[in-house]
């Protein structure tokens, strides 16, 4: 008997360069902290993580997204935040409009995986290890005005890989998923 190789997936939106240019900006304008920012290669919206899949789910998975019909969408930046005031670890900037195309790809994907039961749309922009104030931290991170009018249009949707290194992780397209 063979072992099945697994792989760990997502479906995601990429970020056009336009606007990793303006996440960049974002991110100069953190508080000080200790951790790490999301690089620009790696700026994307998870809109669903499946975790480790083998290859003959990835077959049934791509063949459903593959039947997803959705209308292409604008998107943009609208917030900045993190999950937990008490526990400062991701911060992110939210993304308007892309929780439709989220639920189209739960239903989609019925029967296969669990649907999201807390969606919520946004980009990590930095993974947080440690803040020396975080009183201060938050209060500074209110002060960021985010730029007017970043916003794309999401014409496609990704299925990817992501290989997890110690210098951060590795994403590579396995499918997309043009949308109407």
């Amino acid at each position: 008997m063979t072992l099945m190789k697994k792989e760990r997936l997502f479906v995601s939106i990429d970020i056009p360069e336009g606007i990793k240019k303006e996440i960049l900006k974002i991110q100069n304008k953190l508080p000080e902290f200790q951790g790490k920012k999301t690089t620009p290669e790696n700026l994307h919206l998870t809109l669903k993580f499946l975790g480790e899949i083998d290859e003959k789910n990835t077959i049934e998975l791509k063949k459903r997204l593959g039947k997803i019909k959705f209308n292409g969408f604008e998107t943009k930046i609208s917030e900045i935040g993190v999950f937990s005031p008490q526990h400062v670890r991701i911060i992110w900037l939210k993304l308007n409009n892309c929780e439709k195309l989220q639920k189209n790809i739960d239903y989609g994907l019925k029967g296969l995986f669990k649907e999201e039961v807390r969606f919520m749309s946004h980009l990590t922009i930095a993974r947080v290890k440690n803040v020396n104030n975080r009183k201060i931290f938050l209060d500074e991170l209110k002060k960021i005005e985010l730029p007017k009018n970043v916003s794309f249009l999401v014409d496609l949707f990704y299925l990817k890989k992501s290989k997890l290194r110690p210098d951060g992780p590795i994403h590579t397209i396995l499918e997309e998923y043009p949308l109407e």
